[in-house]
């Protein structure tokens, strides 16, 4: 009897035993299938070094395991989580690398939902950052903006909005973890100044410059009696900067960089605003050979004459741009860390020129080293025509209609040249200067509208009779004379 028993409870007891043991069995693969998906850049078996992913073996290092911690920045043991590989999904907005690495004002945690915590610590001063090779590295497009509030700044960035893995530098063999995040949306905040200057007067000027030398265009084109070879050199000139007002314009919103290539941007601007120089110069060239020769006749329209300067000016044109651009991409892309790696704080953000959109230094400055000879030749063609002027003893109309050219020709190269320089100085990362830029740059249209327009008094005379004298002629007694007496500005 007490054998029965005893058999029965050891049957009965190794029956709960199974039970509870299929019961754990089933929580763990459960948990295993569910488990917190981490966002990786590179495969499980890679890493990434100086911006690329690399095999591990490659360089002895071992795989990134990942550390969870709460919002609060207390460590948390998370049991199982699965790699996710690949880069973010952001859609339209543009994506931005972060480092968490020494003296880093970055910290990247993740949580243990599986978002990534980025917190910036803002420890950073103006005299560790001159101190830096790497940090004082020159940047024309991004300004290095220093905070001056200490409080921690923290963003959240959900699933498929970010990947995380870990990164090695082999400059200086540091390594640490790296995050290619989407930029989050900021607030607008109405009464930054930075915000208004740039994002809200910065765009209503450009469309203001852009209305003002289309209209312009328009009115020396349209004229038959403005459609001259210097009313043609004017048109083309403002049509390119119509175009450079336009690709600027669309640089003020960096936001928005996959849809959009900087890079094209950025050859669109410095092609259009090489071109109006150039245009420039041709026009200054013009009135100098045309006083300096014997024959001052000038006829209503020179086709042959503008074809003549467009292809000397666009062949130019075409010649610097392809100088520039294979500069940059042959030549403007070294070995050296300290002039590759650029640092933008407050989120320490490391761009490689690999991977930028932009024109470089050396792009740029082939682009406007030519400016520069143009308002050299300009002010040759300015002085040595205002000679040739003060010793003509015979004026008559057609040396009239020179000087006006003349004077209209000085007058667009102190404004264009005064805008050129506000450009470069806006370079400089200082606000100050950029602010003048964006003044200065609405202050260009109003100056080359008035100077072409209403200062011109056969301009507005032409305009007045095109727009307002179309109407009936009274039938009178008047001779014909009278009648088709001309008596309008010469």
């Amino acid at each position: 009897m007490y054998a029965v028993l005893l058999i029965f409870s050891l049957l009965c007891s190794t029956r709960v035993l199974h039970a509870e043991v299929g019961e754990t069995d089933l929580n763990e693969a459960s948990e295993k299938q569910y488990a917190v998906k981490i966002n990786k850049c590179c495969f499980e078996d890679e890493l990434i070094v100086d911006g690329v992913c690399r095999l591990l073996k490659q360089y002895n290092q071992t795989a990134w395991i990942p550390e969870f911690k709460t919002e609060d920045g207390n460590k948390v043991n998370v049991k199982y989580y699965n790699f996710v590989p690949g880069f973010p999904d952001c859609e339209t907005t543009q994506q931005r690398p972060i480092f968490d690495i020494e003296k880093s004002e970055d910290e990247l945690n993740l949580l243990s939902n599986g978002h990534l915590l980025h917190l910036i610590n803002h420890e950073h001063s103006s005299d560790n950052i001159k101190e830096d090779p790497v940090i004082s590295t020159f940047s024309l497009h991004d300004n290095i903006d220093i905070p001056d509030v200490k409080e921690p700044t923290s963003y959240i960035h959900n699933q498929n909005k970010y990947c995380m893995d870990k990164v090695f530098l082999t400059n200086s063999t540091i390594i640490g973890s790296y995050a290619l995040v989407c930029v989050p949306e900021v607030k607008i905040n109405w009464k930054d100044m930075n915000f208004l200057m740039k994002k809200v007067l910065n765009p209503i000027f450009h469309a203001i410059s852009m209305l003002l030398f289309l209209l312009v265009a328009v009115i020396y084109f349209v004229l038959p009696t403005l459609r001259d070879l210097a009313g043609n050199i004017i048109t083309t000139i403002n049509v390119c900067l119509i175009v450079s007002q336009a690709a600027d314009l669309v640089r003020i919103f960096t936001e928005f960089s996959n849809h959009v290539s900087f890079m094209i941007t950025d050859i669109i601007l410095y092609v259009s605003l090489l071109a109006a120089f150039f245009w420039l110069n041709s026009l200054g060239f013009y009135v100098w050979k045309t006083f300096k020769s014997r024959n001052v006749f000038l006829r209503v329209t020179d086709v042959r004459k503008y074809c003549y300067y467009s292809s000397v000016v666009w062949s130019s044109v075409a010649v610097m741009a392809a100088m520039a651009i294979s500069a940059h991409f042959l030549l403007d892309t070294g070995t050296n860390p300290n002039r590759k790696t650029r640092i933008q704080f407050s989120s320490s953000i490391l761009i490689d020129d690999v991977e930028q959109e932009t024109i470089g230094l050396l792009g740029i400055a082939i682009f406007f080293t030519p400016v520069a000879f143009t308002i050299i030749f300009n002010v040759f063609f300015y002085v040595t025509t205002l000679k040739i002027i003060k010793r003509i003893n015979i004026y008559g109309r057609i040396h009239h209609k020179l000087k006006g050219c003349f004077n209209l020709f000085l007058q667009l190269f102190l404004i264009m040249t005064t805008a050129w320089l506000f450009l470069l100085l806006s370079w400089l990362n200082i606000d100050e200067l950029l602010y003048a830029h964006i003044f200065v740059n609405l202050l260009q249209a109003i100056l080359i509208f008035y100077v072409c327009v209403p200062r011109q008094s056969h301009v507005t005379f032409l305009i007045r009779k095109s727009c307002c004298y179309a109407q009936p002629v009274p039938t009178g007694e008047w001779g014909d004379e009278m009648t088709h007496m001309n008596g309008g500005n010469y």
